[in-house]
């Protein structure tokens, strides 16, 4: 599904229908969409970035467009393609809950270490804030990137290590609303730009 494709064959729509939550006909009408904005086949990094821009103009976007990114482009080539991106929309408008945390969790480990430390998490957060923009900010929640950060460690970091792994992120998150709703402040963004 590379650069050279302009229509999917009956075998690659069945097996995004296969491997996704869309049907043959959404997948048609995402697929023409991508083609329409990425008339290569790929998306650039520079190109998601100004995507993400555009949707948070009283923001700055560049940094958390590049962790999602990361996320997306799941062969890491430096490009996503159709495949990529409607595997990533598939979970975070789709997924359950478990599969929505499982990408929340790939996002937030930005080393892909296997745990979240309270700088990867701040650097996350702190690129959401600066998306938002000053007004949208302070309607979220008036606590700062590193005070919220603190909080979600105090509730999620059961064993006191200073990371989280990927079990107390699933746990922690699944059994403490005040988490949920401090992680869903990425969900809400996502709303936004799906």
């Amino acid at each position: 599904m590379g650069a050279s494709k302009s229509k999917l064959s009956k075998k690659q729509i069945d097996e995004l229908s296969r491997i996704t939550f869309f049907s043959e006909e959404e997948i048609k009408i995402w697929f023409a969409g991508f083609q329409k904005d990425c008339p290569t086949g790929k998306l650039s990094k520079s190109e998601f970035a100004e995507i993400y821009q555009s949707f948070f103009p009283n923001g700055d976007a560049r940094v958390f467009a590049k962790f999602v990114f990361n996320v997306f482009d799941r062969n890491g080539d430096g490009s996503i393609e159709f495949s990529e991106f409607l595997q990533a929309l598939s979970i975070t408008s789709r997924g359950n809950v478990d599969e929505k945390l499982e990408w929340a969790f790939k996002l937030y480990d930005l080393d892909n270490s296997g745990g979240i430390t309270k700088d990867e998490m701040l650097e996350i957060v702190q690129a959401i804030f600066s998306m938002l923009g000053e007004d949208d900010r302070f309607a979220q929640n008036s606590l700062s990137p590193e005070l919220r950060v603190e909080r979600i460690f105090s509730k999620m970091d059961v064993n006191g290590d200073g990371e989280l792994s990927k079990e107390e992120f699933l746990n922690g998150a699944k059994n403490d609303k005040s988490i949920c709703k401090a992680l869903s402040l990425y969900d809400d963004l996502r709303r936004q730009i799906v």
